[in-house]
């Protein structure tokens, strides 16, 4: 139940006359912050409002194929999810972020995650890495898939745009990010040396922007002359794949078996993201709103569908159309949410997680700051499951064939 506006607009002049706080008035009145509405009154109750349902994690067939699968960068785990949904057994997941570690054990106890306390997680340590692998039964010619995205804030305009202009980090580094910008040539070492089934590689668009010397293309090359079938690297829109956000991912796929990985078929429209804040909120986990002061919740309340509070650098989301990209902040956070678009406030942890298409059951570990990162960072789920269904379907009989 929405606040009347006038109710609204006294309980914030007072907050802002008396310098009281907004969250301990709205409290004594037993509201809170999902109760504030925009001045507009845009606001539709959970069972009746104009939005068709989106498929959504929740609900996806969830296939058995239980075709085996190693998981490089795993992140918070949204390529593991997507590939789980989709029928593969994700045996091992290699992250070096102890944080991202804890979160992935948290959803998979079964699953062994190579990576702190325990391990170090560090790609670029190819040998080391490769003897863990073996150690845990993967061999050459392995008879599964390597799924990953290398970490992409070197390439990224968002990443490197946060800091100030005159730093050394506002352009793109690229390649020449000593930390991060050769970790897809160490991903693909590992696919040369274990020649899995089939791989999957994902970035950020602008990483081609930045391969000038054309370095990638080259490391596909090679692979190809290792009897890679290899899909032309694809920039695609995840809104046109079910996920209820515009985000822009680079992707390639190959298969050493028969056939080659068609790219799945796009819808026509975008998802848009007004389904997502239909869903009650009661027992799920990572609800957890910001305090905004009085001050920000009269400017944002004021704001259109889609615009922008320029002082908080926050946008009021249109649930007619997909969300903005989830951003996902520094590794020490940082994430910055949108606006909802029914209730003055930044979105949740579990809205943000909804936007990914991360299912309800799915938790993040550690501060709300450290959690937005996780979930800004992953991969969409349902774009990974979209993604897994095709490579299945073309890599199923050889997987078979070699059981």
């Amino acid at each position: 139940m929405k606040i009347a506006i006038d109710e609204q607009s006294a309980l914030i002049n007072r907050a802002i006359g008396q310098g009281e706080k907004l969250s301990e008035l709205l409290e004594e009145c037993h509201y809170s912050y999902d109760n504030l509405q925009y001045t507009d009154g845009l606001s539709f109750e959970t069972g009746d409002h104009p939005f068709a349902p989106i498929e959504l994690m929740d609900e996806v067939v969830r296939f058995d194929d239980h075709i085996p699968a190693v998981s490089f960068f795993s992140g918070a785990g949204g390529l593991d999810t997507g590939f789980r949904y989709a029928g593969f057994d994700n045996l091992i997941s290699i992250e070096h972020n102890e944080l991202f570690c804890t979160t992935l054990r948290a959803n998979n106890p079964e699953q062994v995650i190579v990576g702190p306390p325990q391990y170090e997680g560090d790609i670029s340590k190819r040998e080391d890495i490769a003897n863990i692998l073996r150690e845990h039964g993967i061999a050459q010619e392995f008879n599964g898939v390597f799924h990953g995205g290398p970490p992409c804030q070197s390439f990224s305009i968002a990443a490197n745009q946060r800091f100030n202009k005159d730093g050394k980090n506002f352009k793109r580094t690229g390649f020449d990010d000593e930390e991060k910008g050769m970790l897809i040539f160490d991903y693909i070492w590992f696919i040369h040396q274990f020649r899995p089934l089939a791989f999957l590689i994902e970035n950020v668009a602008g990483i081609i922007e930045c391969d000038t010397e054309g370095r990638i293309q080259q490391a596909l090359d090679e692979l190809r002359a290792e009897g890679y079938h290899i899909t032309e690297p694809r920039v695609v829109d995840a809104t046109y794949y079910g996920v209820p956000q515009h985000r822009k991912r680079w992707i390639v796929m190959g298969t050493r078996g028969h056939q080659a990985i068609e790219f799945p078929t796009p819808q026509k429209e975008e998802t848009p993201c007004g389904y997502v804040f239909m869903r009650p909120l009661e027992h799920v986990g990572n609800h957890v709103t910001r305090k905004h002061n009085a001050e920000s919740v009269k400017r944002y309340s004021q704001l259109k569908l889609g615009a922008r509070d320029h002082l908080g650098r926050v946008d009021r989301l249109d649930p007619f159309k997909p969300s903005k990209t989830v951003i996902a902040g520094g590794v020490k956070g940082g994430g910055r949410s949108h606006l909802h678009p029914f209730s003055p406030r930044t979105i949740s942890v579990r809205e943000c997680a909804r936007l990914q298409t991360f299912p309800d059951d799915y938790v993040f570990m550690g501060t709300p700051a450290r959690q937005f990162t996780q979930v800004g960072n992953a991969v969409p789920p349902m774009l990974a499951y979209r993604l897994a269904l095709k490579m299945k379907e073309a890599i199923l009989p050889d997987f078979l064939a070699g059981r």
